[in-house]
């Protein structure tokens, strides 16, 4: 080890010395180093240097070919290069550098700019759709939409490499370990259930767009590495050790690390969901103070499910619901943060940051670049975003708030009314955004600290359309399609049997086409298309659902003929679904058609179960 030392400063030293280095990296065999001058290099020196195997000057690049050992000397001259740097560090900050913020930042720090222009993106492509200038079904959409969710959807790859570049470890393996748990081979037994591996029982798990999992398994790989570079012989370490990791880590992050991950986030989200039943207020108040910390973790996942099942069966989730203040909270921290370096001349790079993540965060609804570029540097601005959240997210809890489409909370959703009721949405979310920007402003930073963020949210005006006019008459209530009458209870999916949903009936349909009820209008049209919500006249909201898990064909065999806000008639055809296909497919066509705020009216059924329907014959009377 000493010989390596010597010739690692020797190196140095021809390449033109500490201050000549601009930047350091290796690949699997060479050093490579971006100089400020070229004319210092001293080739021929460097090239009978023992250790040396070649120089090249090459794409801007010194580059120093050692061989498999070239870790060894990266290391010693980046300690050499960083004792040639200014430091004032005190050993409060020596112990900051392995803290798990540090390391969460650390992480995410480098993806932050690929991340805010994904996130524009996305928001691009949003006003575009609902200007209805581009179509989400056109070669072009589809095509940007892949550039804007690719860092998001790979974000394990990403992670990997900047993770095991923090520790040392070589990022294209800890890339390798994230890309694994993307690749087809491994993606397509997603679904499949009885599967065996090593003699456990597999349940494999979609891992894209996932943090907690690839945290672990870095950990993992940094302790694993720094072993087989003990005890394998350097001469084998180039393609042994990437192996072994693989061969080793894959597995063991498919059984143990993910379920783990999975799992921590189910407990997390039934916690939350129980807390719901005690106490909306209590339960928004611990979810929006605990959302952006769970997403940082990446267990915010874990709601995904349950918000799936909820827009599905309800049409509605408050989860989201409450999250969606947590956001703009964030967004409120970004916007303070602004504000405050207006007034700071040394703090520009801090503007840009907070004011590009802010408008990132206000038409993308992506919030990540604040969260890990702004709000996880500073413990204040961490008791804020738990303020902030925690208190909008009680408002919105306590009024019920729900999100009524699966979609990112930014500006553009507001104006798509994919909340109800929209104004208490509002209003919570702009408590949150408030109380963001109030307190990073004023508090957010200690008088000597830079930091920043800028102010600009106009709070959006919307009606409630949730109010519910007094019926004169009746609603009567006829059947969307033709087939039997079965019984709500006796429906093989336990969120509609027990009625949890709402009350009504279910069929088992013969014919393809979907007509309206009533009169009415349409409030909920699902992405996938298998479910429509409507709105009565007298105020009766009710849920029509193709089949029992239908959400996962992703749109495939239905075709929705009304959008969301449109008024329809009686008989008026709604969607098309392929029956035929659909039960092909190995779905159930049970078909659920329920009242899903029944508290407030009362319910006469005019059918029974084994009762055979037409198109429009009367099913239920509501009052």
């Amino acid at each position: 080890m000493k010989k390596i030392e010597q010739e690692a400063s020797t190196i140095l030293n021809y390449v033109g010395g500490t201050s000549n280095v601009t930047s350091l990296v290796h690949c699997a065999t060479r050093l490579r180093f971006v100089l400020k001058d070229n004319n210092k290099i001293e080739k021929d020196k460097l090239e009978k240097l023992p250790s040396v195997l070649s120089v090249v000057l090459s794409g801007g690049q010194c580059q120093v070919v050692i061989g498999p050992n070239v870790t060894d000397f990266y290391d010693v001259i980046q300690q050499e290069l960083k004792a040639q740097e200014p430091s004032n560090e005190n050993e409060e900050n020596k112990k900051e550098k392995f803290s798990l913020t540090k390391v969460i930042s650390g992480a995410f720090l480098p993806l932050i700019s690929i991340m805010a222009g994904a996130g524009m993106v996305k928001a691009l492509l949003t006003v575009l759709a609902t200007l209805h200038w581009l179509s989400p079904t056109s070669t072009l959409y589809l095509v940007c939409s892949a550039a804007g969710n690719s860092v998001f959807y790979f974000l394990p790859i990403f992670l990997g490499v900047t993770l095991s570049k923090q520790f040392k470890a070589d990022p294209f393996v800890g890339g390798a370990l994230g890309a694994a748990l993307l690749e087809p081979n491994f993606t397509g037994l997603i679904g499949k259930h009885g599967l065996k591996l090593l003699g456990l029982g597999l349940e494999p798990i979609d891992y894209s767009m996932t943090v907690f999992p690839i945290f672990v398994i870095i950990a993992v790989y940094v302790l694993l590495d720094k072993l087989l570079k003990k005890i394998i012989p350097r001469q084998l370490q180039l393609f042994l050790n990437p192996m072994i990791c693989l061969l080793l880590l894959v597995p063991a992050t498919v059984l143990v690390f993910g379920p783990f991950g999975t799992n921590v986030g189910n407990w997390i989200s039934a916690a939350i969901m129980w807390l719901f039943g005690k106490s909306r207020l209590i339960a928004g108040l611990v979810l929006g103070a605990a959302y952006p910390f769970l997403t940082v973790l990446g267990l915010h996942w874990g709601f995904t499910p349950i918000t799936l099942q909820n827009l599905k069966s309800v049409g509605g989730d408050v989860v989201e619901g409450v999250n969606v203040c947590a956001v703009w909270g964030q967004i409120g921290i970004a916007l303070g943060t602004f504000l405050y370096t207006l007034h700071k001349k040394d703090s520009t790079k801090l503007r840009e940051v907070s004011g590009s993540t802010a408008v990132t965060g206000i038409f993308a609804g992506v919030t990540e670049p604040i969260l890990y570029g702004l709000i996880m540097q500073s413990k204040r601005l961490m008791i804020i975003t738990a303020i902030a959240g925690g208190i909008g997210g009680a408002v919105s809890g306590l009024c019920h708030v729900m999100m009524t489409s699966y979609v990112f909370h930014n500006i553009f959703s507001i104006f798509m009314l994919s909340y109800k009721p929209i104004g208490s949405m509002i209003m919570s979310s702009g408590i949150s955004l408030i109380l963001g920007i109030i307190l990073t402003y004023f508090w957010g930073f200690k008088k000597d600290e830079v930091n920043s963020a800028k102010v600009a949210a106009d709070l959006m005006q919307a009606a409630n359309k949730d109010q519910k006019p007094k019926a004169s008459s009746p609603l009567i209530i006829t059947s969307p399609f033709a087939g039997k009458v079965i019984d709500l209870a006796s429906v093989q999916d336990k969120v509609f049997a027990s009625k949890s949903v709402g009350k009504g009936l279910a069929f088992i349909p013969n014919s393809n086409h979907v007509v309206a009820p009533f009169n009415g209008q349409v409030i909920t049209v699902l992405p996938s298309q298998h479910a429509i919500g409507l709105r009565g006249e007298n105020g009766v909201e009710v849920l029509i659902h193709i089949g029992l898990d239908t959400v996962k064909l992703n749109g495939k065999y239905f075709k929705m003929l009304v959008k969301n806000g449109e008024r329809v008639k009686q008989g008026q055809e709604l969607l098309i679904a392929d029956l035929k296909q659909i039960k092909n497919a190995g779905y159930v066509l049970e078909s659920p058609v329920i009242i899903t705020n029944p508290e407030q009216y009362q319910i006469e059924f005019n059918v029974k179960a084994g009762d055979l329907v037409q198109e429009q014959d009367q099913i239920m009377t509501v009052q």
